[in-house]
């Protein structure tokens, strides 16, 4: 505020809010390409080549093509407006990995949970594990070249979540499509806040 008799009002600095995301679903279902697609800077990646131990123990059926797999997480930013950043991680997606999920969770905001119909069983531990943490979430359904298309209902209905939890057909490739499901969140978590 400006003192009596300034000639010019000194202007108010603006509170920036750091704002965590997750970036969840099951293996290969584009968290990496999401967060790469959206991210304002070079995302971090932690891809390392597909083994033949590691295919011994991840069911790799449905990811035809795949030779990378995020082992710890992938971090990317984007800034919403000059007073909201939001700080994306992507989880990794194997089982043998969920035991990360816990700590990437804390101080997160909310949460996009990534879909693929064609192995839609891929995403339910994700939900499951927003839903027991009272998390906020989203379900991103990724549209895959070639893949059958089912509406938000019939999504909605196969993973048995309750109406008011917003769904998005998306393709994470594209950066406007991947923007519009954050958005989809950020108006989800500003509806539940009190």
């Amino acid at each position: 505020m400006a003192s009596v008799g300034s000639k010019s009002p000194v202007s108010p600095v603006l509170a920036t809010s750091a704002v965590k995301v997750l970036i969840a679903g099951g293996f290969g279902v584009g968290k990496t390409t999401m967060v790469g697609s959206v991210s304002e800077i070079v995302p971090l990646r932690t891809e390392e080549a597909l083994s033949q131990l590691g295919s011994r123990v991840d069911d790799l059926s449905g990811v035809d093509g795949k030779t990378t797999t995020t082992v710890a997480l992938d971090f990317g930013r984007i800034t919403i407006n000059p007073s909201i950043i939001l700080y994306l991680f992507g989880t990794p997606g194997q089982e043998r990995f969920w035991f990360m999920w816990d700590e990437l969770a804390q101080g997160t905001l909310g949460a996009v949970v990534l879909a693929d119909t064609r192995r839609l069983e891929g995403c339910f531990a994700s939900v499951d594990f927003f839903e027991r943490r009272g998390i906020p979430f989203i379900v991103g359904v990724n549209c895959f070249d070639g893949s059958q298309l089912y509406t938000v209902d019939e999504v909605r209905s196969a993973l048995d979540v309750d109406e008011s939890l917003p769904i998005v057909l998306c393709d994470v490739r594209r950066r406007e499509s991947s923007k519009e499901v954050l958005e989809t969140l950020m108006q989800h978590v500003i509806a539940r806040t009190p």
